[in-house]
């Protein structure tokens, strides 16, 4: 049932004071009157007279507060794990903006805490799959079931990587979240830098074809090369995974008219829909090739590298496509960000 709250309409705090006490006032000064008129005892009209007033007094109050308690009760809620109470803030006052605000903080903190219990259940099913592939390996060893041979030990070497690689990613996301990495930038020539990306990517002996493409041969970027090697390397082996046989992986960068630097990876895989262009970059979401290889992916690539680019104050998105997926990055020309070490200059911040 919607509490009386006949104040709600005015803006401001001070002015439902002033007519708290405006009302008190003229409620005892009419009481007062009537009674003088009727010629009752000046004992038995002041009684009147307080007691009406503060029976306005509470009607007005009560809608004045009225948030203040339901943003108690929904505080209350949220110090025991409940972060669905919201306050309802129908007043145009501080106490109703307090109220929005509150219910802003409310939402953000039930977000935060979905994310939690999302990443938990993602981490420890993303860390039971190497965990009991691993556990039946040198289990089979030690029953004798299968002879200690270099399948074995290859075999329980690919899980141990791949649980160091989830840890690895782990931490580095959450350093990257924190904002506790700073940027090692210097400035290098793009054609070598990807040139080695892609070398490295042949080795994983994909049957796929690359292509370089950088435009103008000496084009030079300013960032930190580890990180952005990290995030390239990371595009050019999901396209190279989610591409047919023979299939061509294009790889190209520019200078953009916004002097920023744009490299573009694009596959000619199944692509991308649309409705989950967005969520790629989400922590544990993986493609289709990603969730039927075996010792696929753990999810974390992408996520990782849309922090890597932003902290360069870059962007990174997929792009819409005729055939494949084609992933986007753009970086400024001075990555603009407090957590830059020079390298060329030799200062810190």
């Amino acid at each position: 049932m919607r509490e009386l709250q006949p104040l709600d309409r005015l803006s401001s705090l001070r002015i439902k004071l002033g007519v708290l006490v405006a009302a008190s006032v003229t409620v005892s000064a009419g009481f007062s009157a009537v009674g003088v008129t009727l010629g009752i005892e000046a004992r038995y009209v002041v009684t009147v007279a307080v007691l009406a007033s503060l029976v306005v007094v509470q009607i007005l109050a009560h809608g004045m507060i009225a948030p203040l308690r339901s943003m108690a009760a929904a505080a209350s809620s949220m110090a025991h794990g409940d972060y669905s109470r919201r306050v309802r803030a129908t007043s145009r006052d501080e106490v109703g903006r307090l109220a929005v605000v509150f219910n802003q903080m409310a939402a953000d903190l039930e977000a935060a805490d979905r994310a939690r219990r999302e990443l938990i259940a993602n981490v420890s099913h993303e860390l039971r799959t190497p965990i009991s592939a691993l556990r039946a390996v040198l289990e089979n060893v030690v029953d004798g079931v299968t002879e200690p041979d270099g399948a074995a030990v290859k075999a329980a070497l690919a899980q141990t990587e791949r649980l160091g690689l989830l840890v690895e990613e782990l931490l580095d996301l959450s350093r990257l979240e924190a904002g506790a990495v700073p940027l090692d930038v210097s400035e290098f020539a793009v054609e070598p830098f990807l040139a080695e990306v892609v070398r490295q990517a042949q080795t994983a002996g994909r049957p796929v074809r690359y292509r370089l493409d950088v435009r103008p041969p000496n084009l030079v970027a300013r960032a930190d090369a580890g990180r952005l090697h990290q995030v390239v390397a990371n595009l050019v082996d999901n396209a190279a995974k989610h591409s047919p046989a023979d299939g061509l992986v294009q790889v190209s960068a520019l200078r953009t008219q916004e002097d920023m630097l744009r490299i573009e990876v694009a596959d000619e895989g199944p692509g991308i829909p649309e409705p989950e262009r967005t969520r790629v970059f989400e922590r544990f979401t993986r493609g289709a090739a990603g969730q039927t290889e075996p010792g696929g992916g753990t999810g974390l690539g992408l996520a990782i590298a849309r922090w890597a680019v932003q902290l360069h104050g870059g962007t990174i998105e997929v792009m819409p496509s005729t055939r494949g997926a084609l992933i986007r990055l753009e970086l400024p020309a001075e990555p603009e960000t407090a957590a830059v070490r020079r390298n060329d200059r030799g200062d810190a911040l």
